[in-house]
Formats: structure tokens, C-alpha cells, sequence
């Protein structure tokens, strides 16, 4: 049951970004080039999902998820230098290449090497980051 539902989510998630054209990496990069020719219609993408769990946040805190397990929420609040510097890496990668990670996961059937790559190098950040941490340990 808890693939089937990770599936119809991921499926669901994966339309939203298709029909939002999230996965066009000249859309992002529109978006994101507010100083010249900027593309605001994602601004509304945002906005929806930002406003869906302003709402929904709340109700979801105390409750189970569908297949009755706890849910595993953040509680770590603060904002400190991992925090930051992994936050700048992203938005640094996102602007370069035009994708985040879900839409790249997307792009996966395309088979362009491109995606292949992007999705690499964010493979290797996490073991990277991994091993990183294992050793400042």
C-alpha cells in the first residue's frame, strides 16, 4: 500500500509539474531573470503551492499520514551555516541549469544526457555531503 500511494503521489506531482511547465528549463530560467525579460507565470505555481500549505500545514500536524504512520515533520527551526550554504548551492544550481531536482526526476524520460548529467552531480553532492559529514563526525 505505501508504494502505491508514493506512486500515485509522485504521479500527481509529476502532472502538476508537466502542466505548470516546470519542467521547461527556459521557463525556469524566465522566471528567475527578474531583471530583464522576467517571466512571472510561475509566480502563481508558487503561490498556489505556498498558499495550499499555509492552510493545509496546521491540520496536517496531528494527524497520521494514509497508511497510518506518524508523520515526520521538521522541528528543527534553526538557521545556521549548513543551512545557508546548501540553500545558496541550490539556487546557484537552479539558476545554471534551469532545473531543480523534480523536475529533473521528470525530465528523466526525455533522455536527454543533459538531465543524465544534472542528475549526477546532484547524486554525487548528496554522497559527497554524506561522506563529508561522516568524517566531521
Amino acid at each position: 500500500m505505501e508504494l502505491i500511494i508514493g506512486f500515485i503521489s509522485g504521479l500527481i506531482f509529476s502532472i502538476g509539474l508537466i502542466i505548470s511547465q516546470m519542467i521547461d528549463p527556459q521557463k525556469l530560467i524566465g522566471f528567475l531573470d527578474i531583471l530583464g525579460n522576467w517571466d512571472y507565470s510561475l509566480a502563481f505555481v508558487l503561490g498556489g503551492a505556498v498558499g495550499f500549505n499555509l492552510i493545509t500545514f496546521r491540520f496536517i500536524q496531528k494527524r497520521k499520514s494514509l497508511i497510518g504512520k506518524d508523520l515526520c515533520l521538521p522541528t528543527n527551526k534553526a538557521i545556521d551555516n549548513k543551512l545557508l550554504l546548501g540553500s545558496v548551492l541550490f539556487g546557484i544550481g537552479w539558476g545554471l541549469v534551469g532545473v531543480c531536482p523534480g523536475p529533473a526526476l521528470v525530465n528523466l524520460v526525455t533522455l536527454k544526457s543533459e538531465i543524465f548529467i544534472l542528475m549526477g552531480s546532484i547524486l554525487i553532492g548528496m554522497f559527497g555531503f554524506n561522506l563529508f559529514e561522516k568524517k566531521r563526525a
